[in-house]
Order: structure tokens, then C-alpha cells, then sequence
């Protein structure tokens, strides 16, 4: 065996992967005004530029299921180069992309790609170490994917510093497709892999339109588009689709029979219903602004629609032979409560990831950067603790460990909760915000621990991708409840504020105490989130402790 095919070597890889994949969540928070420059939109139209964000989160998000299931169906290899390669092609889409449609395209193929990799990786873990001994290599990964969001803005920085947002990108398709070529092994090329690359080539050229091609007098004719202005409708754009079908003919007829085999053990329909629900609660909270808004203008008819196809979900559940969650899978009280804390994990999670940025802005002002290095200080203890849960799980009760950790960030959001305008400039803030990731580092290897010894070996692709939901749309719905409790405190105070005009009835237009007044206001507006999020954290604990149980032991 080949050391590149040894499980362990795949799984370092797929640590790589998630990690990078991770990286490429947070590096869009600093890229994201050249983003909106590059594809024709103002600095004023942060709003068009949503759906950059939110196409991410609804491809990482809503087809999570699916791809864990299809993980425990054709292994967690295979699962894990197709992301890969999905991500690259994601890549390519976005770095070459010049109006918006293509860049949200991009991304939310980057989010599927990279969503899918982490149910993989966590099930290869489960594979490969027995329940008693898994907690360590759970916390490396969670640590790995946690320390993605630490580099993340600091690649995209260092990036933007040298180079056109663009590279960000360029650099995504080079890293992915090294990493699925290391994961695939020695596997013999077939024509289908040709044939994809050729598509992939024709895909980058019809979208960059390379000057030296497209302004010669011959080499440009391909390039010019047969109608309209799209880069899409011209012979390069068509040759590209052309080759695009070509493989995926060549990929049906090569995995004719396994594919019949794989879709009859997968529950398309109850994926997609899924999907669907998943879909409405993203696209809800995700569009909205959370400094300033609960959720999108649309968000009620969406959850409406979330709510419709989630109740159709279970109705097909209860009717389907293969279920996408077959019944009984979640009905030990470790598998659905993991689920539960995760979701709690969340909400609270995202207080800290959101709000001490803006506190940062709020009390010190600077811009962008400065507030995502006031959030490092927070970032950088998570795989710490990642680390130290995953080792912890040895000696310790799952629950224990839980509790213990989300005790921890629960009672430094209550000291947040009191921070001065001045606490950041201040060493004891740095330390809140170290112990406060750290306890949320801690409690990622037991809660996933206590997830796959819960729950069958063929099943553990798809409940980890389940945990991973449970936390993501914990931070959606967290960050639209403790928005709205944040600025009910914040209008509380801002109605009581006397005008400029009889604050400072000489010089209206400069009245420091009516700003004074207002940055009060939004001051005690993040404690107010803190505070919630203080709840949150408290509450997962306690069900941490109550549902987690002792030990991971093999399910039976």
C-alpha cells in the first residue's frame, strides 16, 4: 500500500482540506468590497453583495445532508475528492467570474465542496479509531477547521496586500485540485478525467477572456460572443459546454451500474425536501444585515416555505423504506442532544464572531481589519481547545467536558456583558476572549464524540453532517434573536436621548454628547447580545451535562 493511500495519510490530507475550506469561509470578510468592485457593484450596494455571503452558506448548508449520506453509500474518500473538485471548480467560477450571478454561482459551489468535506473527514475518523480512543483525532480536526477561521482573514489580507482579490481564488482551485490529486492516489487516468480538464480549461479561458486571445485579430474570434454581451455565449463558451456534457456522459457510462446501486440506497427526495427546508431558513437570516436587521424583507414567506417543506420532509420520512434519516437513528438521547447542544453551540458562537467585531468598531473605530484582529484574540484559543477536549475525552465524561467548556465562554460573555468603552484597551479583555474560545474549542470533540458513539458506522457520514447544521443554523437563528433583543435594548435607550438642538443648542451640527449618547447606546447594545449569548452558552451546558452521557460507547 502506497503511503499516500494509507487512511491515516488520507486523513492528514482531508485535514488539510477542511482547514483551507475553513480559510475560505472568512477570507470574503476582507475581500468583499474588491469583490463588489470587480463584479460592477458600488460601495453603497452591500446589499446586492448578499448573496455572495449567503450563496456559501445555502451550498454549505442545505446539501450537507445529502453528501454525508452519500459518504456512508460510496466511502469517505471518493466523497472527499469529488468535494475537493467541486471546490475547485467553485474556485475557477468566482476567480474568473465578472458580474454577480457567476460570483454567487462560484460560491455557493465552494459551499457545497467545502461543506462536504467535514462529515467526510469526521466519519473517516470514526473508521479508523474505535469509540474509546477517537476524541483526540476528532478535536485535531475540529482544531484544523478552527484554525481555518484564524487564517482565513489573515490569508485574505496578505492576499490583497500583493495582489487582486482575484488570486484568493486562483490560490482555492490550485490548493484543492493538488490536495483531490493526493487523495486520489495512483488511480489510473481514464478519458473522463481528460476530457473534465479540457472542460475546466475552456471554462477558465471563456470567463477570463485573456487579453493576448481575445483582442488578436484570429486568435480573438472565439471570443467574441454570437449574441448579447455574455462571455458565455461564444464558441468558447459553447466548446466549453460542449466538453462539459461530454464528460458527464463519459462519467454516467463509467459508473453506470454503481450509480443505480448508490441512488437506490439514497433518498433523493427526502434530501431534497431537506434541502429545500434548509434553504428557506438560510436565505431567511443569511440576507439580512445583522447589525441593523432581524432578517430579510422575505424572511417570514421563507420560513413559511421552510416550515411547509419540513413538515413534507417528515411526512416522506414516514413513508419512505429509505429514509435519508432512517427512524430510530437519532432516538438515543446522546444523538439528538448533540444536535440540540450544537445548535445552542451556535447561537451563542455567533455573539462572539459577530459582535466583538462590531464592539471593536464601536468603541476604538478603525476599520475592517482592525476589528477582525480584536476577533483573532477569540479565534485563536478555539483549536487550542479543540485540542485539549479532543485529549480530555480519555479521562473524562463527554458531558462533563461539555458543560465544562461552555461553562467557561457562558461566564466570560457575562463579563463581556459589562465591558467598558475602553475594556479593549485593556489586557484582562484579551484573556476574557482567549478562555471564552478556548471553552467553545473544548466542547467540539466530545459533542462529536458522543454523536458516532451514538449512532451506527454506516450512518456517520450523515450525522456528522447533521451536527454541522445544528450549529450553522444555530448561528443563523442566533444571530436574528439576539439581534433583536440587542437593538430593543438599543431604541430602549436612544428614544430617551435628548436632540442635538437641546443638547448643544449653540452648536447643533457638532454635538459631541448627543454621539457620546449614541455610542452608549450601541454599546449597551452588544451587551445585551453578550448577555444572550451568555444564556445560550449556560443553557447548552447544562445540556451537555444532562444528554451527552459519560463515554462514547459503540453504538449496538
Amino acid at each position: 500500500m502506497s503511503s499516500v493511500n494509507n487512511p491515516r495519510t488520507q486523513l492528514t490530507l482531508a485535514s488539510i482540506a477542511v482547514a483551507f475550506a475553513a480559510a475560505d469561509t472568512y477570507v470574503v470578510v476582507l475581500a468583499l468590497p474588491d469583490m463588489m468592485a470587480g463584479v460592477g457593484l458600488s460601495a453603497d450596494e452591500l446589499q446586492r453583495a448578499a448573496p455572495i455571503i449567503s450563496g456559501f452558506l445555502l451550498g454549505y448548508i442545505a446539501v450537507l445532508p445529502l453528501i454525508g449520506r452519500i459518504a456512508d453509500v460510496v466511502g469517505r474518500t471518493p466523497v472527499l475528492v469529488g468535494a475537493l473538485l467541486l471546490f475547485a471548480v467553485g474556485s475557477l467560477i468566482t476567480a474568473g467570474a465578472y458580474d454577480l450571478p457567476l460570483v454567487v454561482t462560484g460560491r455557493f459551489l465552494q459551499g457545497v465542496g467545502g461543506g462536504g468535506l467535514v462529515p467526510a473527514t469526521l466519519a473517516l475518523v470514526a473508521d479508523l479509531w474505535p469509540s474509546e480512543r477517537r476524541g483526540l483525532p476528532l478535536g485535531v480536526v475540529g482544531a484544523v477547521q478552527e484554525l481555518g477561521s484564524v487564517l482565513g482573514p489573515l490569508l485574505g489580507a496578505a492576499v490583497l496586500a500583493v495582489a487582486d482579490w482575484r488570486y484568493i481564488f486562483w490560490l482555492n482551485l490550485v490548493v484543492a485540485v493538488v490536495l483531490a490529486l493526493l487523495l486520489r492516489g495512483r488511480r489510473r487516468p481514464r478519458i473522463s478525467d481528460a476530457v473534465g480538464l479540457l472542460a475546466c480549461i475552456a471554462l477558465g479561458l471563456t470567463l477570463t477572456a485573456p487579453d493576448r486571445l481575445a483582442s488578436g485579430v484570429t486568435l480573438g474570434l472565439p471570443f467574441v460572443p454570437i449574441t448579447g454581451t455574455s462571455r458565455l455565449l461564444t464558441p468558447i463558451g459553447l466548446v466549453t459546454l460542449v466538453l462539459a456534457l461530454a464528460w458527464l456522459g463519459l462519467v454516467l457510462r463509467q459508473t453506470r451500474g454503481h450509480l443505480a446501486a448508490v441512488l437506490s440506497r439514497v433518498d433523493l427526495v427526502g434530501a431534497l425536501l431537506l434541502a429545500l427546508a434548509l434553504a428557506g431558513v438560510v436565505l431567511a437570516f443569511a440576507t439580512a444585515d445583522p447589525e441593523r436587521e432581524l432578517m430579510s424583507p422575505a424572511g417570514p414567506w421563507l420560513l413559511v416555505a421552510a416550515a411547509v417543506f419540513a413538515v413534507a420532509f417528515a411526512l416522506w420520512q414516514r413513508r419512505t423504506a429509505a429514509a435519508i434519516v432512517p427512524r430510530g437513528l437519532l432516538g438515543g438521547r446522546p444523538a439528538w442532544g448533540s444536535l440540540v447542544v450544537s445548535f445552542l453551540i451556535g447561537c451563542a458562537l455567533i455573539a462572539a464572531l459577530v459582535d466583538v467585531p462590531v464592539f471593536a468598531r464601536t468603541t476604538q473605530g478603525g476599520g475592517q481589519l482592525a476589528a477582525a484582529l480584536v476577533l483573532l484574540r477569540f479565534l485563536i484559543a478555539l483549536p487550542v481547545g479543540a485540542v485539549v477536549g479532543g485529549w480530555l475525552t480519555r479521562r473524562h465524561g463527554l458531558g462533563l467536558i461539555t458543560g465544562a467548556g461552555l461553562g467557561l465562554s457562558g461566564a466570560m460573555f457575562v463579563v463581556m456583558a459589562f465591558w467598558s468603552r475602553t475594556a479593549l484597551d485593556h489586557w484582562p479583555a484579551t484573556v476574557v476572549l482567549l478562555v471564552c474560545g478556548f471553552g467553545f474549542g473544548l466542547a467540539l470533540a466530545p459533542l462529536n464524540t458522543a454523536m458516532l458513539g451514538a449512532t451506527p458506522a454506516d450512518s456517520h457520514g450523515l450525522v456528522s453532517a447533521l451536527v454541522v447544521v445544528a450549529r450553522m443554523v444555530g448561528m443563523l437563528v442566533g444571530v436574528s434573536a439576539l439581534t433583536a433583543i440587542g437593538l430593543r435594548r438599543y431604541y430602549a435607550i436612544a428614544d430617551g436621548i435628548k436632540s442635538p438642538n437641546e443638547l448643544c443648542p449653540t452648536s447643533p451640527g457638532n454635538c459631541r454628547p448627543f454621539v457620546d449618547a449614541l455610542r452608549d447606546a450601541a454599546v449597551s447594545q452588544v451587551h445585551a447580545i453578550f448577555a444572550g449569548a451568555a444564556v445560550c452558552a449556560f443553557l447548552a451546558a447544562v445540556l451537555g451535562v444532562l444528554l451527552l452521557g459519560r463515554r462514547g460507547a459503540p453504538h449496538t
